[in-house]
């Protein structure tokens, strides 16, 4: 057999069409190399029961248990019956609840002193934790006399039980014994670690790697397996970007550099502060990159407030000096319309290049947005193709085809996580609109702190800049949690302080997660089973609701306006111009003002359904206030139960600044998720056993290991094993996802 194929043969000629289908809609998994790859969550040992305190809510779990108690009880005046199974590890206890005609099987199985898995969501019932309708399968061998339970005991035969991340219509048994079936193909598996690496660092061989993950005989087997398996996904990932940065390095560009007296000489002299050590240390690397011959690819992240648009600034006054145009792409027309605003009042009459009263040395700064009338967007798309205008600032319009640029050579990406890679490479491919084959430099900013290890995998095909220093008269910002449900009274108090703020000259910012207009009827007309699920939640708070309740309520005779994302753009630019003006006191928006909205007079910010939001999303909100000479405030509003987890989560962001510290926060709590980013590359992560969280080591040195290797052979000619496995892992999305960088 084909070394590849057995990996790549379809599940269901092997286990069964009903059996595929489920794991393939549900788990995601269409080959043997998909279910080889879908490791064990957990090991229990057993007779070791499963410790039942600590059970996550809302989630699907497996635990192995003891019954303690049973019993049928009757209800509806005795017309429907109910068992009800109390499960015990010695310490916790745990409820299990079965009715109508699901009652009498585990009536006659589960009897006291019965040792089982369960498999179930956690839900909570009278203040109890409980499953509702468990799976369930008998481990005790003197009661495995049915053949269903007998094959549990033997899929099991070793003192470690599997338990496998699973789905409502799929237990962890039933996958563990899809395992067995496809296991032998574990032999066939193409080893994608150089044999010298493997070696030099004593690892497991592949084959041995995956049979000790699914069935380990002791606790080392697994540690083993682990290990092996980590450096496999660290590495071929590692790999794979760096052959894209050493592609980049391949490309032609045109060299910017500073030229004497010119446009960023005329600006700085303007500047009425001076850079911090921080903005002139990533300028030099910038600028560095910029004067290359071959393309920047820089990540350029700083906490919110860093001053991260000067740097970005410079960097394309230095490219229009040297004969290029810059352009910025934002996420949002508000943040488009921000970036130019303050942008043209930075630069003065350097921003007015051939109009009248502007400098001899100035260039034209464009807007382009998709809401343009089109006489202005015709006079945009001429100053472009002309190269009358240096900058351009847009939002995904200025990637459409009429749009035509005289020389691109810088692209700066705002926020590039709400910006797909498409749509960056798109723009990027511009530059070639000349005939000639140069990038243009690429620099993107994030203000969402990101881990070093992340940075490592999902932006490694970028090199990266922090900025973490803020600038002098940056004010700090007080943080609390206002527990509506709990304390009434606190909410009132809030409303007093937003008052406070504004008969002290400064202005307010109410978030809420909704517009709340009929168009989000839509989204009320969920399925009934939906419905049902969530008849004991409230929807979110809506702007427009809050909007109308504080004006007639506690902020009555402020003046109250509403910003949001399904506003006219012009509406939207109308708002905000007010806001900034100070011709407002309060602004009730949605996350539409989550990144660059800046209004130094803004002192304080409410955040309803704070819960509702995520870590680095409130730090992002956060970081609206304070932006001036005047303390902040945030307040964090939540319903939550002062136990729940996203209590806690709400603590954490009150209780720091620090931008780093919460991210770190934000990706143990989303679990990695996709690490890679669902909207990063639209496809699924690779990563099933390395953690972005706990393995920087691997992580770095893998990188390291992927540089010499691809220095030596940028083409992997003398690799073909990785090259097999970068091809099948990094399928045909994930490597132009990863092309297109």
């Amino acid at each position: 057999m084909d070394r590849v194929s057995a990996f790549d043969e379809p599940l269901k000629k092997l286990l069964g069409g009903a059996t595929a289908k489920v794991m393939a809609e549900h788990l995601d998994l269409h080959t043997v190399g998909d279910l080889l790859h879908h490791y064990p969550r957990r090991y229990e040992e057993r007779g070791r029961l499963t410790a039942l305190t600590d059970l996550p809510l809302d989630e699907h779990v497996t635990v192995v248990a003891q019954v303690a108690d049973a019993r049928v009880m009757a209800f509806n005046n005795g017309r429907g019956k109910r068992l009800e199974v109390t499960l015990t590890d010695g310490h916790g206890r745990l409820q299990l609840v079965f009715f109508g005609h699901g009652v009498h099987k585990p009536h006659k199985e589960l009897l006291p002193g019965r040792r089982a898995m369960f498999a179930g969501k956690v839900s909570v019932f009278n203040r109890k934790m409980q499953l509702a309708h468990p799976t369930y399968q008998l481990l005790d061998a003197e009661f495995t006399d049915e053949a269903g339970a007998t094959e549990a005991v033997d899929a099991f035969a070793g003192k470690l039980l599997p338990i496998y991340p699973a789905c409502k219509q799929l237990d962890s048994w039933r996958i563990a014994k899809a395992v067995d079936a496809v296991l032998p193909s574990a032999q066939e598996a193409v080893d994608p670690l150089p044999p010298a690496l493997r070696e030099g660092r004593g690892f497991t061989a592949l084959p041995e790697a995956l049979l000790k993950i699914h069935r380990p005989q002791t606790k080392a087997d697994v540690a083993a397996a682990r290990d092996r398996l980590k450096w496999d996904e660290a590495f071929v990932l590692q790999v794979a970007l760096a052959r894209r940065r050493y592609a980049d390095t391949q490309l032609p560009a045109v060299a910017r550099r500073p030229v004497p007296g010119g446009l960023l000489d005329a600006f700085d002299a303007k500047l009425p502060f001076t850079l911090t050590d921080g903005q002139l240390k990533v300028t030099k690397e910038i600028f560095d990159d910029l004067a290359a011959e071959h393309p920047m690819h820089r990540l350029l992240q700083g906490e919110v407030g860093s001053g991260k648009t000067m740097v970005a600034l410079r960097a394309m006054l230095t490219t229009v000096d040297a004969g290029g145009q810059a352009a910025m792409l934002a996420p949002t027309e508000v943040l488009a319309q921000q970036h130019h605003r303050s942008i043209t009042e930075m630069m003065g009459e350097l921003a007015e290049g051939g109009m009248l009263g502007g400098s001899e040395r100035g260039t034209k700064v464009v807007l382009l947005t998709g809401s343009m009338g089109m006489a202005a967007r015709r006079q945009a798309l001429l100053d472009l193709v002309t190269g009358e205008a240096g900058i351009v600032i847009g939002t995904h319009a200025l990637i459409e085809d009429k749009v035509k640029f005289h020389e691109l050579g810088l692209v700066v990406v705002d926020e590039q996580h709400r910006f797909g890679v498409e749509q960056r490479d798109a723009l990027r491919s511009k530059a070639h609109s000349q005939g000639e084959r140069r990038s243009p430099h690429l620099l993107v900013m994030t203000a969402t702190p990101i881990p070093r290890t992340v940075a490592m995998t999902v932006f490694g095909d970028l090199e990266t800049s922090v900025l973490d220093q803020l600038p002098a008269g940056r004010s700090p910002i007080a943080s609390h949690v206002v527990p509506a449900k709990d304390k009434p009274h606190f909410l009132s108090r809030a409303w007093d302080r937003v008052r406070e703020e504004v008969e002290n000259g400064h202005q307010a910012y109410v978030v809420c997660p909704r517009i709340g207009d009929d168009e989000d009827e839509a989204a009320k007309k969920k399925g009934k089973k939906d419905a049902a699920e969530e008849a004991d939640k409230r929807p979110p708070l809506a702007v427009l609701d809050i909007a109308e309740q504080l004006a007639k309520g506690p902020l009555s005779g402020l003046r109250v306006e509403v910003l949001h994302g399904r506003m006219h753009p012009d509406d939207k630019d109308g708002v905000m111009r007010r806001f900034a003006a100070g011709q407002a006191d309060v602004l009730v928006a949605t996350t539409v003002i989550e990144v660059g909205v800046n209004v130094p007079n803004a002192t304080a910010m409410v955040i309803m359904d704070a819960d509702r939001f995520g870590v680095s999303q409130l730090h992002q909100l956060r970081g609206r206030v304070g932006r001036g000479s005047a303390p902040g405030l945030c307040l964090l509003v939540s319903e939550a139960h002062e136990a729940s987890p996203s209590r806690a989560r709400l603590s954490a962001v009150a209780s720091t600044l620090d931008g780093f510290e919460l991210s770190r926060i934000d990706l143990e709590e989303r679990r990695e998720g996709d690490v890679l980013g669902q909207a990063q590359s639209g496809v699924r992560s690779s990563l099933r056993v390395l953690s972005v969280i706990d393995d920087e080591e691997v992580i770095a040195a893998a990188r390291e290991e992927a540089v010499t290797v691809v220095a030596a052979d940028p083409d992997l000619e003398h690799l073909p094993e990785l090259r097999l496995v970068l091809d099948a892992l990094l399928d045909k999305e994930r490597e132009e996802y990863l092309d297109k960088g």
